[in-house]
C-alpha cells in the first residue's frame, strides 16, 4: 500500500505551482508524507488517552499494553512530523526551525509523550507504572488539541490546507481534486502501517509480560 501511495506523489501528480505560477521544486511532494504522518500520531495519541480511560475503568492489563504500543509508535511518528516539517519548511520558506505556535506546539507534543514513556520506565511495580502511565496518558493528551488548533488559534506561519494557502494562511489551499486523491490514499497509507506496527508492538508486549510471569512461578 505504501509503494502505491508512494507511487502516486511522483507519477500521478500534476506539477505543482504556486499563486505565481512558478514551477515547485519537487521536494514540496514530503508535504504528501508529512501531513498524513501527522494525522496518524494524532490517532496514536487518541488510542492512547482512550486506551488510558479503559485501564482505569475495567484493570484490564490489555488495556495498558494498548496504550504503550501505541505511545511507543505515536513518538516515532511524532518525530517523523518534525523532521518532515523542518525539511518541508526549508524548501518553501528557506528555514528548518522557527519558533512559531504549530512548530513549537508540535515539539511539545512530542516531548510530552516521550515524557510518558519515561515515566514508565522510572516505575518497577507494575501495577503503580500502569495506573501512573493512564493518569498521564489521559492529561497529556490535552497536547493534541492544542497542536491541531494552534494555527487558528495564534498567527502563524504554518499554511492551513483546506481554506488556506500552501504558504501561508490566505488564498486557495490543498483543494484539487488530483491533490486530495494522492494525499488520501497515503493518510490509508500511514493509518494501515499505524496499525501494524501497533499490532506488533502489542504482541511483542504481551510476550514479554507473559514470559515474565512464567519465569516469576
Amino acid at each position: 500500500m505504501l509503494i502505491v501511495a508512494f507511487g502516486a506523489i511522483f507519477f500521478y501528480l500534476p506539477v505543482m505551482k504556486d499563486s505565481a505560477g512558478n514551477v515547485l521544486d519537487s521536494s514540496f511532494n514530503i508535504f504528501y508524507f508529512h501531513m498524513p504522518i501527522a494525522i496518524v500520531a494524532y490517532l496514536a495519541f487518541f488510542v492512547v488517552f482512550v486506551s488510558s480511560i479503559l485501564y482505569l475503568r475495567e484493570n484490564d492489563s490489555k488495556w495498558d499494553m494498548v496504550s504503550l504500543s501505541a505511545a511507543e509508535v505515536g513518538v516515532i511518528f511524532a518525530f517523523l512530523v518534525l523532521a518532515t516539517g523542518s525539511i518541508w519548511a526549508k524548501a518553501i520558506w528557506g528555514w528548518y526551525w522557527v519558533w512559531e505556535p504549530r512548530l513549537t506546539t508540535s515539539l511539545v507534543l512530542f516531548l510530552v509523550y516521550v515524557g510518558y514513556l519515561m515515566l514508565r520506565t522510572a516505575l518497577d511495580d507494575p501495577l503503580k507504572r500502569a495506573r501512573l502511565s493512564a493518569v498521564f496518558g489521559i492529561v497529556a493528551f490535552v497536547s493534541v488539541p492544542l497542536s491541531f488548533l494552534s494555527i487558528r488559534i495564534w498567527r502563524s506561519a504554518h499554511p492551513l490546507m483546506f481554506g488556506g494557502s500552501l504558504y501561508g494562511q490566505e488564498g486557495g489551499g490543498l483543494e484539487g481534486s488530483s491533490l486530495l486523491l494522492v494525499l488520501l490514499l497515503n493518510m490509508l497509507a500511514f493509518v494501515m502501517l499505524f496499525v501494524s506496527l501497533t499490532s506488533f508492538k502489542f504482541q511483542n508486549e504481551k510476550f514479554e509480560r507473559e514470559l515474565e510471569m512464567t519465569k516469576g512461578r
